[in-house]
């Protein structure tokens, strides 16, 4: 597995090595020795959990880090603040018992200091007083994975002695201000499921988290309908990253590859960086996995009616047409921009709430009605997957959905057949296929034998 992880890196070492062919080789034989070793080792691990451990120059690099901080922190004792609602640093200062001078000080000695104004409720201070009682040390945590920290230096200055025997003075403290950003531990996982009724409920069981499963679903949601299409029977796995901190798990990073088995077809997507930093998710023949247009524009729980020019209106019992599809989901769920664009109209009326309508090109237009909350004006521009709103019950409505509607040249379309009759985004560039291809080559051969490891292993 260790292989894999290495990998990940290989691309850049590649890069330093390609003047270096011989080395280049031997590097990636070794690799490929370490995977096969960990392939036979990993026979009896279980099916649906397969971790993969972290290069041990990372983790001897965070080591080194904790004991020199440690070490610093134990010369002091510590009082730590949390930043209350209304908080300002000299009601915090106040608090700890320093005067304004010493604020003044701190945040005149360097113009980085300006981020601690920053503070939000729940964020941690933490101020380190030496055996004299005077402030060392100031710390502010706004994240796991960053702070801010100002150490108090005091030079002494030593007066020349003339006749009279002057004494040394003592010059005023100065600040030395640091923003530290940690590197956190990745760790690479290997998860797989097999649906027997839904994919949430399949991930549920399989340890895969809400948020990684929404993920997924948003990767292959351009080519798979998971609210129409999955069948009990069919499997999907994923290779992702895991972010550790002294050992603890902070959250999840990037997903590395995913795919999900339909009826037999196999849809894959591997991540792939270019060259200006954009990333995407593409197949192993560099086709886009992302629509121009979201399949559905919010995550909803079912769909209480169709599209039907002929339907009986729930409150007006007349037969009228439902040029939309109607998705329930609770209230307050976030809804979002279906694709690029800008917002042709947002506002109240009557029938329809609060209502947003975005117009994407000239030739496409969505509309979302009945909305709770709407969070774009009329004229913004908005991004595909921005929320605009949240979902709600206002206008003629009998209970929390979206109303979703699709037009092409002003015409009404059936949302969720319309979808695949639209165009697909842009492929890999031709400047970048070889990039392309010679990294996905890598990656897909890693990702194969995982998955026939998964395969393979003890239930």
């Amino acid at each position: 597995m260790l292989a894999f992880i290495a990998m990940r890196y290989l691309s850049h070492i590649k890069n330093k090595l390609n003047l270096f062919p011989k080395a280049h080789l031997i590097i990636f034989c070794a690799l490929s020795g370490v995977l096969l070793v960990s392939q036979l080792l990993m026979q009896d691990s279980p099916k649906k959990r397969v971790s993969i451990p972290v290069p041990i120059s990372i983790e001897k690099i965070e080591q080194e880090v904790v004991v020199v901080r440690a070490a610093k922190d134990a010369t002091y004792h510590w009082k730590e603040e949390t930043v209350r609602s209304g908080d300002s640093l000299a009601r915090i200062f106040k608090r700890v018992g320093l005067s304004p001078g010493e604020l003044h000080r701190i945040m005149a000695s360097d113009k980085g200091t300006s981020a601690l104004l920053k503070i939000h409720p729940g964020h941690k201070i933490r101020f380190g007083f030496d055996e004299n009682n005077t402030l060392a040390l100031l710390r502010y945590e706004p994240s796991l994975l960053e702070y801010y920290e100002v150490t108090r230096h005091t030079d002494d200055a030593e007066g020349a002695e003339g006749a009279e025997g002057s004494e040394a003075q003592t010059a005023a403290p100065t600040y030395h201000f640091e923003h530290i950003v940690k590197q956190p531990e990745i760790r690479l996982r290997y998860l797989s499921a097999e649906v027997t009724s839904s994919l949430f409920l399949a991930a549920q069981k399989a340890d895969i988290s809400q948020g990684l499963t929404m993920s997924i679903a948003n990767i292959l949601g351009g080519v798979v309908d998971f609210a129409l299409d999955v069948r009990p029977g069919d499997t999907f796995d994923v290779l992702y990253e895991e972010k550790y901190l002294d050992n603890q798990k902070i959250g999840n990073g990037n997903i590395l590859a995913t795919s999900y088995t339909n009826q037999g077809e196999v849809f894959t997507a591997f991540r792939y960086e270019m060259e200006d930093g954009a990333t995407g998710f593409f197949s192993e023949d560099g086709i886009s996995m992302r629509k121009p247009f979201l399949r559905a524009p919010l995550d909803f729980t079912r769909i209480s009616s169709n599209f039907n020019l002929r339907r009986k209106h729930p409150i007006h019992k007349k037969i009228r047409a439902h040029r939309g599809t109607d998705y329930v989901a609770p209230r307050g769920t976030p809804i979002f921009s279906a694709g690029d664009g800008r917002v042709l109209r947002s506002g109240y009326s009557r029938a329809n709430g609060n209502y947003v309508f975005i117009r994407h090109g000239e030739k496409y237009t969505t509309k979302y009605l009945h909305l709770d909350k709407r969070y774009v004006k009329t004229g913004q521009r908005v991004k595909q997957r921005d929320v605009i709103g949240t979902l709600g019950s206002t206008g003629y409505s009998t209970g929390p959905h979206l109303h979703y509607e699709f037009l092409v040249n002003g015409v009404h379309r059936n949302p969720r057949t319309v979808f695949k009759k639209l165009p697909t985004a842009d492929p890999v560039p031709k400047k970048e296929r070889a990039r392309f291809n010679e990294q996905i080559k890598y990656l897909k051969m890693h990702y194969e034998n995982l998955q026939v490891a998964s395969n393979n292993s003890v239930e």
